[in-house]
């Protein structure tokens, strides 16, 4: 039966749901219509954006450059207290650990080469011998050295000595970080069993452990963390063991270089372990960063930062993961330094609350002695990645540097050749 009162609301529902759907749209047009604010205060992040300004409010710190905590310049400094042998090459030091402040000093360990002579070269490698390094690491031991302020440094002697053959790390013995779990002490290192070049840069890592930062130090003399399978992405190398702790375990995360012979891919991986000695379970996710050559991680807020380094898609930048795993980008910065690490106070705290770094130990691996030979030393570099810190000229950008940086990375002669001869093919036509 047909009922009057029904059509009448009909009839009147059908107009009211066509002027909520004009003034919805009305108002979402008029949102877009009004200009982007000049202050970016004002900013409401949930209006339309275009795809760069939906990052800068969501993908970083915050969207004004200098007020983003994980973004910072670097500042250098040469360290006082080591001999280098007037720079002829057989004196080296490189890829130094974290810096812990125990005992009322720093310490940092490091990789250190002291040969007759100086390397042969990688790609001369079978002409290494039990004297003779391929490498700047080869036939390297693990040294450490103290300071009361981080800028002159005491060399205290080896920490680590390379053990017995066949045992990981005869060879050489490189690239060290310090872990300090309930009262003891870790080294973990790059364990090589024979000489870099040979077959690439094989190795895997080991571990040493003391009751003091000053030793003695006791080979485990196993792998603490094993390649991975025929096939695999970290099937040669596993590199720069990087320890911290997260969730009452141990988190390493680690270098690999893969991907050859074709173009080579560095990137990190992570594994997780209840004990400093094991097992260690690598992450499924592996790799969790896609770009970095040496890599420096510590606590920041509930997650943990790193800086990634030269290498790959995303190389300079200063990268973020809440959950230790999945890393984004926070920043991007520029002259980031050469295999560093980091004196952070907080590094095995497991506290939730990482406060960041405001600076550590790197090295420069190009450095010329008087004969124009190159050698690695360790240098000193200084930023503000702290929350307890707040140092504008650290924050510093559109920096200009000196015209001749950019000229010694000018054209090659075979460069130069090649325009000529593509000028000549043009004006030709």
């Amino acid at each position: 039966m047909f009922n009057p009162v029904e059509k009448k609301r009909t009839v009147w529902v059908a107009p009211f749901i066509v002027m909520v759907l004009a003034s919805s749209w009305l108002m979402s047009h008029a949102q877009e219509s009004q200009p982007f604010p000049y202050l970016a205060s004002d900013v409401d992040v949930n209006r339309p954006l275009s795809a760069a300004m939906h990052r800068s409010f969501h993908n970083y710190p915050s969207p004004v450059l200098s007020e983003n905590e994980l973004y910072t310049q670097f500042k250098y400094t040469k360290l006082k207290g080591f001999d280098y042998n007037g720079g002829d090459g057989t004196i080296t030091r490189r890829d130094p650990s974290k810096v812990l402040l125990e005992k009322g000093k720093y310490y940092v360990w490091y990789t250190k080469r002291h040969t007759k002579v100086r390397p042969v070269g990688m790609q001369n490698a079978d002409k290494a011998t039990d004297g003779i390094p391929s490498a700047d690491w080869d036939l390297a031991e693990i040294w450490y050295a103290t300071s009361s302020d981080g800028f002159t440094w005491k060399e205290q002697g080896v920490a680590v000595t390379r053990p017995p053959k066949p045992n990981p790390g005869w060879r050489s013995c490189a690239t060290p970080d310090i872990l300090k779990w309930k009262g003891k002490y870790y080294l973990y290192y790059q364990a090589f069993v024979e000489p870099s070049g040979l077959r690439g840069d094989d190795c895997t890592v080991a571990v040493s452990y003391a009751d003091s930062p000053d030793g003695p130090w006791t080979h485990y003399n196993k792998i603490i963390i094993p390649n991975g399978p025929k096939g695999a992405w970290d099937q040669y190398t596993i590199q720069a063991p990087t320890p911290l702790i997260h969730n009452q375990k141990v988190y390493m995360y680690y270098k690999v270089d893969f991907n050859l012979p074709g173009p080579r891919w560095s990137a990190m991986g992570l594994a997780i372990a209840s004990d400093p000695l094991g097992p260690f379970v690598k992450h499924p996710l592996n790799p969790v960063q896609n770009s970095g050559h040496e890599i420096c991680f510590f606590p920041y807020k509930k997650g943990v930062a790193s800086l990634a380094i030269r290498d790959g898609n995303e190389h300079f930048t200063i990268q973020y993961a809440e959950d230790w795993v999945n890393f984004e980008i926070a920043a991007i910065t520029e002259m980031m330094p050469i295999a560093p690490n980091a004196f952070i106070p907080d590094a095995f705290a497991d506290n939730g609350d990482g406060r960041g770094i405001t600076w550590g130990i790197c090295h420069f691996r190009n450095v010329r002695g008087p004969d124009g030979n190159q050698y690695s030393e360790l240098a000193r570099f200084d930023c503000d990645l702290s929350r307890d810190v707040n140092d504008l000229q650290m924050k510093e950008y559109n920096i200009l540097w000196d015209p001749e940086v950019y000229y010694r990375l000018g054209l090659t002669k075979k460069q130069y050749e090649r325009i000529q001869e593509m000028n000549k093919e043009l004006l030709a036509k």
